[in-house]
């Protein structure tokens, strides 16, 4: 199947993003996905979905995004090998922003890249589709689709 682009920001908010003072942040700051986006797509920073391949088939990813999955399978099996699969797509002094389905996962998997000796990594608060409202679903709130910044789906 094609790649669909979903929900694009509009000309004048990537305007905006891009021309935005650069962020400096702390080795432990989350980014919100606005501004995950604006470090992404400027080449300032290297996005790693860190969900499961299954979440990224099914849900969506963000386009040119890296895949290291923390945990894998429905059982969320941590991933053993997660530290030497980001090792060998990205490196350790590269600025590095993770990305999962609320910012939960990727908190955990940045706690274990620094302390694997990454020292620009970062969390994506929010995630992909963020937090689960009271009627049990994702998206309606927060999240990188919620904000409408770009995203496919095969």
């Amino acid at each position: 199947m094609s790649a669909v682009l979903h929900d694009p920001i509009s000309r004048a908010e990537q305007d905006a993003l891009n021309s935005a003072a650069p962020l400096t942040l702390a080795p432990d700051d989350g980014v919100s996905p606005q501004q995950a986006w604006a470090l992404f797509s400027s080449g300032a920073a290297v996005l790693v979905d860190v969900r499961t391949t299954e979440e990224r088939s099914f849900v969506g990813y963000v386009p040119d995004s890296l895949h290291v999955a923390w945990a894998t399978g429905t059982s969320l099996t941590r991933n053993p090998r997660f530290v030497r699969e980001l090792e060998a797509k990205v490196a350790k002094d590269k600025k590095i922003l993770l990305l999962c389905r609320s910012g939960k996962r990727s908190a955990l998997a940045a706690e274990a890249a620094r302390k694997a000796g990454f020292t620009d990594v970062h969390n994506v608060l929010e995630g992909f589709e963020g937090e689960i409202n009271a009627q049990h679903h994702r998206g309606t709130e927060d999240g990188w689709r919620f904000h409408g910044l770009p995203w496919i789906q095969s």
